[in-house]
């Protein structure tokens, strides 16, 4: 049996240097194509991706949209419709995993011997994700280091974990994470009846109801890497991420437990951006206790992506 091949498809709204940064990270690891669709122009970052051999780049402008319908108001149907029209039209690997600009796939082996390993039956599989910490100028990592939290991937235990690892505001959290805790899927690709969404794949407008998971791969995600970054995110996530009304609180939660947006706004309501300081250092720094606490579960991760020397590997241009 020949090895398989793995890619990647994103729908991307970020400057060169992420766009980059992404593209390079995954060609180091070994993937055969990374195929980009660009949200909104880039033209330093389309050159260099198209350049590339392992690279396939669209730019998603009033011509594209015009050949699928009107151009969706919110970016998750349009990571959808992008992801399935690759998947659609021969990928050229015979895995395609579905991720974000901020995302990182880190396995401990390699990723043709996992998707190798995997049941013949088994039509997608999970990557169970990382969420970046801040580092804590009073106790720094070492360079290039980026502190990770992990959690549980059952609702019970990981109820009860968050509980203790985040004495606050842990009833509100679902693992301590501000993103998802889902994960990311990787897919077949020989499969006509598949179309994909941001944490799922779907065959014949049903969703897998048995999805493998990659044990030996967990995804690396730069959700929160810092303060500024973070705030700068914040109201978009408010009004039409990640943190928008109408998402659920976490699972296995008590009566208690307030949605992401109904727990900032309330923060925001009691003490302004104060508030929302006071929760980032108690959720989002890497503060030693934290650490501990995370290290007593087994969520504490400790890893340096390197991205600049990806990068500059790469795209020797940007670098």
């Amino acid at each position: 049996m020949s090895t398989p091949t793995w890619g990647l498809v994103a729908t991307i709204k970020a400057d060169t240097t992420a766009i980059l940064n992404f593209a390079a990270h995954h060609l180091d690891l070994g993937a055969h194509r990374v195929h980009v669709y660009l949200d909104a122009p880039a033209p330093d970052a389309f050159a260099a991706l198209k350049a590339h051999p392992k690279c396939r780049v669209t730019l998603c402008d009033a011509t594209y949209w015009d050949r699928r319908g009107k151009r969706p108001d919110t970016h998750q149907p349009r990571q959808s419709i992008n992801a399935t029209h690759c998947l659609q039209k021969r990928p050229q690997v015979d895995w395609l995993a579905h991720i974000d600009v901020d995302e990182f796939l880190w396995p401990s082996r390699p990723l043709p011997s996992q998707l190798a390993a995997l049941p013949p039956d088994a039509i997608s599989a999970r990557i169970r994700p990382l969420e970046a910490m801040a580092p804590d100028p009073s106790d720094p990592p070492p360079p290039g280091v980026t502190w990770f939290k992990a959690c549980a991937p059952f609702p019970g235990q990981r109820r009860n974990e968050t509980a203790e690892i985040y004495p606050t505001y842990g009833p509100h959290l679902n693992g301590g994470f501000l993103s998802h805790v889902a994960g990311k899927i990787f897919v077949r690709t020989d499969r006509p009846d598949l179309s994909l969404r941001i944490h799922n794949a779907f065959i014949d407008g049903d969703k897998d109801p048995s999805p493998a998971t990659l044990d030996e791969t967990e995804l690396c995600h730069l959700h929160a890497p810092d303060w500024d970054r973070w705030r700068e995110a914040y109201r978009f996530r408010l009004a039409q991420g990640s943190y928008r009304a109408g998402l659920k609180p976490p699972p296995a939660s008590g009566p208690e437990a307030l949605t992401m947006n109904a727990l900032f706004s309330l923060l925001e309501e009691d003490r302004g951006e104060a508030a929302l300081a006071d929760f980032f250092a108690e959720v989002c720094i890497a503060t030693p206790d934290l650490r501990a606490r995370l290290d007593a579960y087994g969520h504490l991760r400790r890893i340096a992506l390197d991205l600049d020397a990806k990068r500059a590997r790469h795209f020797p241009d940007h670098g």
